[in-house]
């Protein structure tokens, strides 16, 4: 089929390879030039296993180009996959503008083009923002009728940053909300040949699937950190405690988030959270759980910073800083969030992640952390070495096997371990380690 995808970030960059890598004819758009020549020179603009060679080979291949002209794509494809960011506005509520202006254009050159097309949402947004809101933008700009002039499907993406290319090829399920049965079947269409059950159900179910998932997952983590700083106060190990509770596959559903470590973060699990709650009591429904979940994460984040301030040292040093290990995504990382409060308490800090360049960062990724932490380039440092001479406590954020190898045993810097190392157990009974919740 011929596709474009609107919005080159993590999900319209992986998205627009792997359909490119099945046979798929892609052209991705975006407006920031600098994602456009990337991809047309062949390069990933965003960090992420794998699909920098994917990208490579996708381009050299010719089954994927970019650009940023919205009326070229559309008169250049049958379907339309919709990737752009629905960030938080400031109280919480979701922020629909760029899915507002893409929506706008893609009904503009559609009017123009004619012939049956599918416009398939795949940012994340709550139920009902289709078909309130973009649907009749959607019919307003075209000048027709969704579900007979124009195709419209919601289809909610599943991809985790770090293996969101194995994701899309192995997903967990695929669902495809629907307008109309025409619709759904060039959704289905596109992904066929890839594992796991498909979903078809009404627009309004997909919206909410995703939240379902995140608000999930944001629960699962804040719950196993809670529980892993009450074990820590009472003198258990939480993660034999945890062993022991995962065993159970049977009543307690699935491993995954399952084990005490750092504040989650990134540009999903907060926002959804935020959006949800905000719709709930919009609604008047009582959401209590839901309402304390980004507070009890809000927690855990602080204990780290009051574990620095027990130490009484002032050099400080951070080993990772994107929200996942393998990706360059700054995006309400809990390790910034943890960086900036410790600079605005004058630590003296160094900050060393291999996968983040200010140079090389761009769109939203810059944007946050120009806002958030401008002073990043004073603080980063080159080498994991540089760090470790400057620091008299170290906190761990990242598995990254350079750190790992490096961190020193017995007399050196405080280990604060946000993630749980792989030799934690072993580090446990040297004075100058401390677990965050364990």
């Amino acid at each position: 089929m011929k596709v474009s995808v609107f919005g080159l970030g993590y999900v319209g960059c992986v998205s627009a390879a792997c359909l490119a890598s099945m046979g798929h004819q892609v052209v991705g758009v975006d407006v920031n030039r600098v994602k456009v020549d990337l991809v047309n020179d062949g390069k990933a603009p965003v960090v992420e296993e794998g699909i920098g060679e994917l990208v490579a080979e996708v381009v050299r291949s010719g089954a994927l180009r970019a650009t940023d002209d919205v009326r070229e794509a559309i008169m250049d494809s049958e379907v339309s996959l919709i990737c752009v960011g629905t960030p938080s506005e400031p109280n919480g509520s979701l922020c629909t503008t760029y899915l507002e202006r893409v929506t706008e254009e893609i009904g503009a050159a559609l009017a123009e083009r004619g012939g049956r097309h599918t416009v398939v949402f795949r940012s994340t947004m709550l139920p009902g923002t289709c078909l309130n809101l973009l649907v009749p933008i959607l019919e307003k700009f075209v000048g027709g009728t969704a579900g007979v002039d124009v195709g419209v499907a919601v289809n909610p993406e599943f991809l985790r940053e770090g293996t969101s290319v194995r994701d899309f090829f192995d997903p967990p399920k695929t669902v495809i909300g629907e307008l109309d049965a025409g619709s759904g079947d060039v959704v289905a269409a596109l992904y066929e040949g890839l594992p796991g059950e498909v979903f078809r159900v009404p627009v309004p179910t997909a919206e909410a699937i995703k939240y379902a998932d995140n608000a999930f997952h944001g629960l699962k983590i804040g719950f196993a950190n809670e529980l892993g700083a009450v074990c820590q106060a009472l003198g258990v190990d939480s993660h034999q405690v945890m062993d022991v509770f995962l065993a159970d596959r049977k009543l307690n559903i699935s491993p995954a988030y399952l084990r005490p470590g750092f504040a989650f973060g990134g540009s999903c699990l907060p926002k959804d959270l935020r959006s949800l709650v905000h719709a709930a009591q919009r609604a008047d429904v009582s959401v209590p759980i839901l309402a304390h979940v980004l507070a009890s994460n809000a927690d855990h984040l602080q204990r780290a910073v009051e574990l620095v301030e027990r130490t009484g040292k002032r050099r400080v040093g951070l080993f990772g800083l994107s929200f996942k290990p393998g990706t360059d995504d700054l995006r309400e990382s809990p390790l910034v969030e943890l960086a900036e409060r410790l600079f605005g308490k004058g630590y003296d800090l160094r900050i060393h992640d291999a996968n983040v360049s200010l140079s090389r960062l761009i769109g939203a990724n810059r944007e946050y952390i120009e806002t958030r932490l401008p002073h990043l380039a004073q603080l980063l440092a080159d080498s994991v070495d540089d760090v470790l001479k400057h620091a008299e406590v170290c906190l761990v954020g990242t598995r990254d096997p350079a750190v790992l190898s490096a961190l020193p045993h017995g007399d050196g810097p405080v280990i604060i371990d946000l993630i749980h190392l792989p030799d934690a157990d072993a580090r446990r009974a040297e004075p100058g380690y401390v677990g965050l919740a364990w």
